[in-house]
């Protein structure tokens, strides 16, 4: 369930009619979800190795701090605050918004909902952790009724879209280069769909025996989201078909739609626009704690470790995040913040998943307590070339945003030494 829990979010409402937008075949639809679904086992499996080795609290700040240098630790922190939390956050934000005026019909653009949602949140979670915990749990459970309720509905009261099954070729096109191309794009919105495996090996170091557990766990917990993805897809396709996917931005309210008319759609976009202001919440709440613990360390400005005399709350980080979240949102679609996003979170995914050969080399860890990832080296280096290759289909695809991203990513290093410096300067 701690698996589940840490994938599953507000994506799988929108990233079906993102995938059909690349590929454009139920066979090609339905199998990248599944490659998906694999290379987040094999990343989830590399990840609870790390976990055991290096126990400490951390997590990926933590491995790349230890194996490779203080530095890139700081441009992970750097990028978490600035592009990859921050960016996961508005693309969530962009999907409420799409729901939101699907459920109100407001004439605000998607840029201007995604902001004003933002900044009230950055808000609520400045008054500290019991405020926004309590706002967490009560938007958490949402997500899993619409997603039980849509796919029900889907299935028992839909009618099938036979007409727009294409019944042609498994690829709708030749198999080319443009083909493998568009898989690539099409990998990118599930690699966003499926992230958050990462949070299970958290509690690896408070299991029994992580070397069984932790395994099956892992296993059955990936598993059980490729099939409640796959479910997703196949009620989507048999309500919608390809082309009625592609055609969409709502694959949710559409499928409700045609199945029981506009009252189910009003509900689910209903349940969707607060299970996306739970993921919101959600982030606001822990991320800037991470943010908090690197500056306790001394690699991180101090000012964003400061909390509240009143609250508690790390204020300054919160409000950090919520202003890079907005700024984000208002920059472009879905789509384009995707690109933007994962373009630098799979950087430092393949860079984490290298670190493991350097940890074995090292004989890091102690071998009676270590859990061993399954397949490696080869799943490991298989994850960290579908790493690599996501991260070229996001630059492929928007180039522009990509390239942002990357050089608010690089410009970290300039900063880090001169922080030191700075820090060294007054010591």
């Amino acid at each position: 369930m701690i698996v589940m829990g840490g994938i599953v979010g507000a994506g799988i409402f929108a990233n079906p009619s993102e995938v059909a937008h690349r590929v454009h075949t139920p066979f090609l639809i339905l199998g990248v979800w599944v490659l998906g679904g694999l290379i987040a086992m094999c990343g989830a499996f590399i990840w609870a190795e790390l976990a055991t080795r290096l126990p400490g609290t951390g997590g990926q700040y933590l491995y790349l701090r230890e194996v490779y240098h203080p530095s890139v630790a700081f441009v992970y922190g750097w990028g978490l605050l600035l592009v990859t939390q921050t960016g996961g956050m508005a693309a969530v934000a962009v999907i409420f918004s799409s729901y939101f005026r699907a459920l109100t019909g407001v004439v605000w653009n998607d840029s201007a909902i995604a902001a004003a949602v933002l900044v009230i949140l950055t808000g609520i979670n400045c008054l500290g952790a019991r405020t926004g915990s309590n706002v967490q749990s009560a938007l958490m459970l949402s997500k899993i009724g619409a997603i039980a309720i849509l796919v029900t509905i889907g299935f028992a009261v839909g009618q099938p879209a036979t007409a727009r099954l294409e019944s042609g070729a498994l690829l709708g096109q030749p198999a080319s280069f443009g083909l493998l191309k568009s898989i690539g794009a099409a990998m990118v919105p599930i690699a966003f769909a499926y992230g958050g495996w990462q949070t299970a090996t958290f509690v690896a170091g408070e299991m029994r025996d992580p070397r069984r557990d932790l395994s099956r766990g892992l296993l059955i917990g990936v598993t059980g989201v490729v099939a409640l993805y796959l479910a997703v897809n196949l009620a989507c396709l048999r309500v919608l078909g390809p082309s009625g996917l592609d055609a969409t931005t709502t694959p949710a309210s559409d499928v409700m739609r045609t199945a029981v008319g506009e009252r189910g759609a009003r509900w689910i976009a209903l349940a969707i626009t607060i299970s996306t202001l739970g993921f919101l919440s959600q982030g606001m709440l822990t991320a800037p704690r991470v943010y908090y613990a690197m500056a306790r360390d001394g690699l991180f400005f101090k000012g964003v470790g400061k909390v509240s005399l009143h609250s508690g709350a790390p204020v300054v980080a919160i409000i950090l995040q919520g202003i890079a979240a907005t700024i984000i949102a208002c920059s472009g679609t879905y789509g384009q913040i995707l690109n933007f996003e994962v373009t630098v979170d799979f950087i430092f995914f393949g860079m984490t998943a290298a670190s493991l050969f350097i940890l074995r080399r090292r004989q890091v860890g102690s071998d009676t307590a270590i859990y061993r990832a399954p397949g490696h080296p080869l799943t490991t280096i298989l994850f960290v070339l579908s790493c690599a290759g996501i991260v070229v289909s996001a630059i492929v695809a928007s180039p522009t945003n990509s390239a942002i991203a990357l050089c608010i990513m690089l410009a970290g290093l300039p900063v880090y030494y001169y922080w030191r410096r700075f820090r060294q300067a007054h010591l």
